[in-house]
C-alpha cells in the first residue's frame, strides 16, 4: 500500500549441510595443530641447539703430558675429526643407507613405509625391527636419552622434522656418520676406520664399509674385535642390501671376502693413574669441545713421581695404605701418589681421603698466636690440665711447669697446644685456616680442634705448608699452568702475606719440630721445615714440610680408620719424607731396609715427643734408637745415651725339614 512503511525481511536460513560442518571442523582442528607445531617447533629451537648435533656425544680422547711433554695417561672416547659425505666413496655412504635407511633422500625425517614395516614385523612374530631413518636416529643420540618411551619416540620424530627443515640431506648424513658409535669405545666413521682398518674413511673397501655399516646396530655386541663370526655374518647382509641398492654389482657382491682387522696398538698409556683422575676434570674444562685428539700439558714432573713412586713402593707399610704430594710453593703438583696400587683400589687417598691431620694441625693455632702478637720465646704453661672435660695428655707423660711455644711447637705438646687455642681463640684459629685454603667443616668450641681432629685431605692441608713456604696465601693445588694476572688484576686480588716477623718466627719453630723436635727422622743436609702429626691412637701418621722448593706432605694409615701398630708421623712418614727430597735433589738415596714380614714396628718411635723438658735445664728424647738424657751441672752441659732394646720378641725358629 501506498505511503506504508517498508521492511526488510531476512533471507530463510538454510541449514548448513554436514559436509560444510566437518569441513569447517577440519579447517579449525588443522589451524590449532599448526599452531601447536609451531610451538613445538620453537620450544625445540630453545631446547635442543641445533649445533649440538655436530658435536661428539662423549667427551674426545685427552692424552695428559707431563711437564717435560712425555705422556703419561690417556682417557676419554676414541673420536676423531668428522667426515664429508662428497668426498666419501659411493660404496661407502650406500653401505649405510643400504642397511639404516633406503629411502634417506625421498622422506622427510620420518618414514611411513618403515614405520609400517617395523610394526607389522613386531606385531606378527617376526624379526624385531626398529623403523627408525638415519634422521632420527641422529636426533636420538645427539639430543635424546636411550629410554624407549613413547614420548622419546615423539619428541625424537620431531627433532627428525626440524633437522630436515634446517639441514641438507648431505649434512645429516654427515653428522650423522660423524657421530654414531662403532663399538671399543670409538666414535664416528673416520675413528672407526681408523681403529678397525687403519686407513682413512675416504680409502674403504666395500668390504670394509659394509663391515662398519653394519656395527652401527650393536656395536658392543658386533665389534669384531670380540665377535668377530656374528660381524662378518652381519656384513654379509648389509652386502646384499648394497647389491640389491645398486651401489655395486651383484658379481661384486659375490666375490666380497670378510676384510682382516687391523687393531694396532696406538693407546698403550694407562687410562688412569691418581693424578690423571685428579687432573682430568679441570683437563676437559680447559679442552676445546671437538672431535680432534687433545694433548694437554700438565704440572707433573716425571722424574719426581718416579722418585715418589719409589720411595713408597719400598717403605714397607705392610697391610696400611700410604699417600704422597709434592707440589711448588706455588700450588703446581708436581707428584701424587694416592695409595700402595692404582689397579687395585683408585680410591685417591691424597684427594679424596679426609683424615684427620693430628698435631700438623698445630701451624694453624701457632700461626693465629704470632699474628696475634705472641712469639717463639713466650711461654706458657705445659702442665697437666686437670679441669674441664676434655684432658689431653702429652706422649708419654712428659710434663714441665713452663715451655717456650717454640720449644711447645717442636715437641708437639698437646697440653700446651690446647692452651694456647684457648688464649688466642678458637675462633683465630678457624680464620687462620681458612685463610690458608683449607675447606673442611671445623667445629668452634671443641679444644680438640687443636690437635687436629677435624679431617681434612692431605692435599689441602699440603697446599696450607706450601702457603707459609712462599710467605702467600691462599695457595692453589693445580695440575695446570695458570694464565698470569695482569698488574690491575694483581693490584685488586694480590695475594695476602704473613708479614715478615710472622713468617720468620713460624720458619723457627719448623726448623726446630725438624732439628731438635718430633721430626729429626726428616733432617736433610740443607735447611728444610716440617711438622709430625700423629692421631687418636695411631690412625694416622704424617710428615708435612718444604725445603728445596718443593713442599710435600706424606700420610700412612688404614682405610678402615683401625690404628696403625708401630707408626708415628715422627718415624716412618718422616723417613719417606726424607728419602723422596733426597732424590729429588738428585742426591744418592739411602739404601732401603729389610722389609721384616710381620710389619714396621718401630717401638723406638714413641709419637709426638722429640726433646722434652722434663726441668727448668733437662729434657729427654729418643734419637737413633737411644734415650737422649740432657742436663746442665755448674754450666756444662752433658748428654747421656741410653741403648734402648727392640721390645719385638725374636722370630720362631723354622723346624728343620725331615
Amino acid at each position: 500500500m501506498p505511503g506504508a512503511p517498508v521492511f526488510d525481511v531476512p533471507p530463510p536460513v538454510v541449514p548448513e549441510s554436514r559436509r560444510r560442518k566437518w569441513l569447517r571442523r577440519i579447517s579449525r582442528g588443522f589451524a590449532i595443530f599448526c599452531i601447536l607445531f609451531i610451538l613445538l617447533v620453537g620450544w625445540l629451537a630453545l631446547t635442543a641447539p641445533l649445533s649440538k648435533s655436530l658435536e661428539p656425544i662423549v667427551p674426545p680422547q685427552i692424552t695428559l703430558l707431563a711437564s717435560d711433554g712425555t705422556p703419561i695417561a690417556r682417557s676419554g672416547a676414541i673420536v676423531d675429526a668428522p667426515v664429508k659425505a662428497s668426498a666419501l666413496p659411493r660404496h661407502v655412504t650406500g653401505a649405510f643407507l643400504a642397511i639404516e635407511d633406503r629411502r634417506f633422500y625421498t622422506h622427510m625425517g620420518v618414514d611411513p613405509r618403515s614405520i609400517a614395516r617395523a610394526v607389522w614385523s613386531n606385531v606378527s612374530g617376526g624379526r624385531t625391527q626398529g623403523g627408525s631413518t638415519i634422521t632420527q636416529q641422529l636426533a636420538k643420540f645427539t639430543f635424546l636419552t636411550p629410554k624407549r618411551t613413547l614420548g622419546r619416540k615423539a619428541r625424537e620424530a620431531l627433532i627428525a622434522f626440524w633437522l630436515e627443515a634446517w639441514l641438507t640431506k648431505d649434512e645429516i648424513l654427515e653428522r650423522y656418520l660423524s657421530n654414531a658409535y662403532f663399538g671399543d669405545n670409538t666414535y664416528g666413521l673416520r675413528a672407526a676406520s681408523l681403529h678397525y682398518f687403519y686407513r682413512q674413511p675416504e680409502k674403504l673397501t666395500p668390504a670394509q664399509a659394509a663391515m662398519l655399516a653394519g656395527l652401527v646396530q650393536a656395536p658392543s655386541r658386533l665389534a669384531p674385535t670380540k665377535n668377530p663370526d656374528l660381524a662378518a655374518k652381519r656384513m654379509k647382509l648389509v652386502v646384499n642390501a648394497m647389491a640389491d641398492e645398486g651401489y655395486i654389482t651383484a658379481a661384486q657382491a659375490k666375490a666380497i671376502r670378510t676384510p682382516r682387522i687391523d687393531v694396532r696398538a696406538r693407546n698403550t698409556l694407562p687410562t688412569g693413574t691418581y693424578f690423571a683422575d685428579w687432573a682430568l676434570p679441570e683437563a676437559r674444562k680447559l679442552s676445546d669441545v671437538g672431535y680432534s685428539r687433545q694433548t694437554i700439558k700438565t704440572t707433573l714432573d716425571a722424574r719426581l713421581q718416579a722418585a715418589a713412586r719409589r720411595v713408597t713402593s719400598r717403605a714397607g707399610v705392610g697391610q696400611a695404605q700410604l699417600a704422597l704430594v709434592a707440589m711448588r710453593p706455588n700450588g703446581e703438583v708436581v707428584a701424587m701418589i694416592g695409595g700402595r696400587d692404582y689397579a687395585a683400589s683408585p680410591f685417591n687417598r691424597a684427594t679424596q681421603a679426609r683424615r684427620q691431620p693430628g698435631s700438623t694441625f698445630k701451624l694453624f693455632v701457632y700461626l693465629a698466636a704470632l699474628r696475634a702478637g705472641w712469639e717463639p720465646d713466650d711461654v706458657i704453661d705445659n702442665q697437666p690440665i686437670e679441669t674441664g672435660s676434655y684432658r689431653p695428655k702429652n706422649s708419654g707423660g712428659a710434663y714441665s711447669k713452663t715451655i717456650t711455644l717454640e720449644d711447645a711447637f717442636a715437641t708437639s705438646s698437646n697440653v700446651a697446644a690446647v692452651r694456647l687455642l684457648r688464649e688466642v681463640g678458637d675462633d683465630k684459629v678457624i680464620d687462620m685456616a681458612r685463610d690458608l685454603g683449607v675447606t673442611a667443616p671445623m667445629t668452634k668450641g671443641d679444644p680438640s680442634l687443636a690437635l687436629g681432629t677435624s679431617s681434612m685431605t692431605l692435599l689441602e692441608l699440603t697446599a696450607a705448608y706450601a702457603a707459609v713456604a712462599a710467605n702467600s696465601y691462599p695457595v692453589v693445588p693445580h695440575a695446570f699452568e695458570g694464565e698470569e694476572k695482569g698488574w690491575f688484576e694483581n693490584l685488586i686480588s694480590g695475594p695476602s702475606r704473613f708479614g715478615s716477623g710472622v713468617h720468620d718466627d713460624i720458619e723457627q719453630m719448623l726448623r726446630a719440630a725438624v732439628n731438635r723436635g718430633t721430626g729429626r727422622a726428616a733432617r736433610l743436609p740443607q735447611a728444610n721445615f716440617g711438622k709430625t702429626g700423629t692421631s687418636q691412637d695411631n690412625r694416622d701418621a704424617l710428615f708435612v714440610g718444604y725445603a728445596n722448593g718443593l713442599v710435600v706432605g706424606v700420610w700412612i694409615g688404614n682405610d678402615d680408620n683401625s690404628p696403625l701398630r708401630g707408626i708415628s708421623g715422627g718415624g716412618l712418614p718422616a723417613r719417606i719424607w726424607r728419602d723422596f727430597m733426597t732424590q729429588a735433589s738428585g742426591q744418592k738415596a739411602p739404601p732401603p731396609r729389610p722389609a721384616d714380614p710381620r710389619g714396621p714396628v718401630e717401638p723406638q718411635d714413641i709419637p709426638d715427643i722429640g726433646a722434652i723438658p722434663i726441668g727448668d735445664n733437662s729434657s729427654v728424647g729418643i734419637e737413633g734408637g737411644n734415650a737422649v738424657i740432657s742436663t746442665e751441672i755448674n754450666g756444662s752441659r752433658i748428654d747421656l745415651r741410653v741403648p734402648i732394646a727392640n721390645e719385638r720378641p725374636p722370630p720362631e725358629p723354622v723346624p728343620a725339614p725331615p
